[in-house]
């Protein structure tokens, strides 16, 4: 049977259970074909079967082992494993695994082509299947590809200003509003561990903030997101090494999501009235920047002694929670590529999650794994929290103790947030370190989706 070129080619996914039965059911020359490339539906494994004049009649992919239900990450290869054509899946699929699969081949035609350009313009196309929910699959990807090209850029053409200005784009985009502290103006507003920590910086620090609501003059529960915007982190005076600068063009993933989460939330008109802060800085070397040793002024009014330059993330986050904690938001979350210790605990792949209300937590990490990504709840240990102690300041921005770092880390945070209710820490990588089918390595907007549907069940749409 010949194929016009312009018609979508039937795509089969297998498990390894189920190819036998499939090839019982086809046709003699399409089990000959697959007997030939000795095909067992492998994960991630591709055949093209042609027909009998060589036109490609048929793609077959493999799942591998059958393990719960399909995810993204089933279809991630397929773009770049596929001919540049048309497909249709050749199977039904339940409404979450059909949605899964479009987002999925989506997510790997993604090509960060900024500095040099894309082998080909052409990539695999997927037909959308009845039943899956389009609408959120290309929300979903615009975001996390928003997300992505944030991260991957260097600091040199993202830092501060330019993260600021990606924030007014987004403000803009969705008629929010729009306004940003910078430079000196942080010591007027009483921000002054931002201003220590970005002072050294040819780019000034600065605070950035988006208020969203989807009906003005109406109320509704207010959410903030917060999202940790280091631009590049040096180390500061406590310097990291070479190999430990080379992936610090990441350090503003936090940001990167919250800005990207804010985009989804926006443009599905959430019943709440969002603000979105992202302190922006870099973290820098010159005759002004902080020093081990210096004492800081806080915008809660807590001193803390900086025990270690390259702990800034949660500096420059603890005047951000202090300033929304004044607005006692019903739901407040931020967002930070903020510990090493995190990654030891559970690989690049999961980020940590803290937070002060045990049933908010248990609800995100349940609906964040129903969207196949998984955040892991992390214990706030009270136990813990006198490690952060000094002898000449209210507390210490690190501990004494090589131990519990994520831990640590997200007590710290909680000092600075006393009012609000429902207050949610992610600790995130923001990168994907290995090559993988459709996941090559960098950036990875690590918790956007899975967040994402817990605040549209949460509060739901306008």
């Amino acid at each position: 049977m010949n194929i016009d070129s312009s018609a979508a080619v039937p795509l089969w996914l297998l498990y390894e259970d189920e190819i036998e039965t499939w090839r019982a059911a086809t046709s003699a020359f399409a089990r000959q074909w697959l007997a030939e490339q000795n095909f067992k539906a492998e994960k991630h494994r591709v055949v093209l079967v042609p027909d009998s004049a060589g036109a490609l009649a048929a793609a077959v992919a493999g799942l591998g082992k059958r393990q719960g239900e399909l995810s993204l990450w089933h279809a991630a290869g397929l773009a770049e494993r596929l001919p540049p054509r048309r497909f249709r899946l050749a199977q039904q699929f339940s409404a979450s695994e059909a949605t899964q699969l479009s987002l999925g081949f989506a997510y790997g035609a993604y090509r960060f082509d900024r500095y040099r350009p894309a082998k080909t313009d052409r990539a695999a196309l997927l037909d959308a299947p009845a039943n899956a929910d389009m609408g959120f699959v290309a929300l979903a990807a615009e975001s996390l590809k928003m997300a992505r090209d944030w991260i991957n850029t260097p600091t040199a053409d993202f830092g501060p200003a330019e993260l600021g200005a990606a924030a007014l784009k987004l403000a803009q985009r969705h008629q929010g509003d729009f306004r940003e502290w910078v430079g000196e103006a942080l010591l007027a507003a009483n921000l002054p561990a931002i201003h220590a920590v970005g002072r050294a910086s040819a780019s000034a620090p600065r605070l950035l903030e988006i208020r969203w609501s989807p009906a003005r003059g109406e109320t509704y529960p207010r959410v903030t997101l917060i999202g940790k915007g280091v631009c590049f982190d040096s180390g500061g005076l406590d310097i990291k090494t070479s190999s430990g600068m080379a992936l610090m063009k990441k350090d503003m993933g936090g940001a990167a999501v919250a800005l990207a989460l804010a985009h989804m939330l926006m443009a599905s008109r959430i019943r709440a009235q969002l603000r979105v802060l992202i302190p922006a800085v870099e973290n820098s070397i010159s005759g002004n920047a902080y020093r081990p040793g210096d004492v800081l002024a806080t915008h809660k009014g807590l001193t803390v002694e900086v025990g270690n330059t390259d702990a800034e993330g949660r500096l420059i986050l603890c005047d951000a929670l202090a300033l929304a904690d004044t607005e006692q938001p019903d739901l407040m979350i931020d967002f930070a590529t903020l510990t090493g210790a995190a990654r030891v605990a559970l690989g690049p792949e999961l980020p940590a999650l803290f937070g002060n209300d045990e049933a908010v937590v248990a609800d995100l990490a349940r609906i964040a794994a129903a969207e196949c990504d998984n955040l892991w709840p992390m214990p706030l240990w009270s136990g813990y929290d006198e490690e952060l102690g000094s002898k000449v300041a209210d507390l210490n921005n690190v501990a004494a103790s090589p131990f519990a770092g994520a831990i640590f880390a997200a007590l710290f945070l909680k000092r600075f947030v006393t009012a609000t209710p429902r207050w949610l820490h992610v600790d995130l990588y923001a990168w994907n370190p290995k090559e993988r089918p459709g996941r090559s390595i960098g950036a990875e907007a690590h918790a956007l989706r899975g967040v994402y549907r817990y605040l549209m069940q949460r509060y739901g749409a306008q």
